[in-house]
């Protein structure tokens, strides 16, 4: 049996009710649920967390499926303050021991004192841009994909602790263009994502 951990980091703050990360939860676990074979935890970074018992969720974890909308270009507070609060506690509990180099040669090595090897992870994001802004010539990011650009550092630290990432999923123009049939299409997308993604690593 394969043991999912499920982060929702949908801040509730400003504007932002976090309603669509919370619909993206319910999707996995209909899906998991559906495809058994799989157990279940999750955090939801709004809610009171133990840092010792968030380490041992990551420890338990065969893979781990992140959550999260994009603000400013970058990751909620909330949810950035539980990764930084959470991988230090782990710190030679089982996410890391080290930064991976040796004092005889510190310039080689960096990154690879990760204790999460054999693990995989998965990312989502969403946004107000739509998906051509990062695909048309001329357009703000430069025609250069989330996963290269804006969330690099977020799939370096996930390297740093020895996961290995599966291919994600972005969701575009949440905002201005939400409409209940670009929901139901995503919806749709996204279950025969996870369909495709899991198959290869559920043995």
């Amino acid at each position: 049996m394969k043991k999912v951990l499920i982060i929702n980091g949908g801040q509730h703050f400003a504007h932002s009710g976090g309603a669509f990360n919370k619909t993206l939860v319910s999707w996995d676990k209909r899906f998991f649920k559906e495809a058994n074979g799989f157990a279940l935890k999750t955090t939801d970074i709004n809610e009171l967390y133990d840092l010792e018992e968030e380490v041992e969720k990551f420890v338990w974890a065969d893979i781990v499926i992140y959550h999260t909308p994009v603000w400013w270009f970058g990751l909620p507070h909330k949810f950035k303050e539980y990764l930084d609060l959470v991988f230090t506690a782990g710190h030679r509990k089982g996410i890391y021991n080290s930064d991976g180099r040796k004092a005889e040669n510190p310039a080689i090595n960096y990154g690879t004192g990760g204790t999460l090897h054999g693990r995989s992870y998965m990312l989502t994001t969403t946004w107000n841009a739509p998906e051509t802004a990062f695909t048309l010539p001329g357009e703000f990011f430069k025609q250069t994909s989330v996963d290269e650009g804006v969330m690099f550092g977020f799939h370096r630290m996930n390297a740093f602790t020895g996961m290995r990432q599966i291919e994600g999923f972005h969701f575009h123009d949440l905002e201005k263009n939400a409409t209940p049939e670009r929901i139901k299409g995503y919806e749709t997308a996204y279950l025969k994502h996870l369909e495709a993604v899991l198959a290869p690593v559920v043995v």
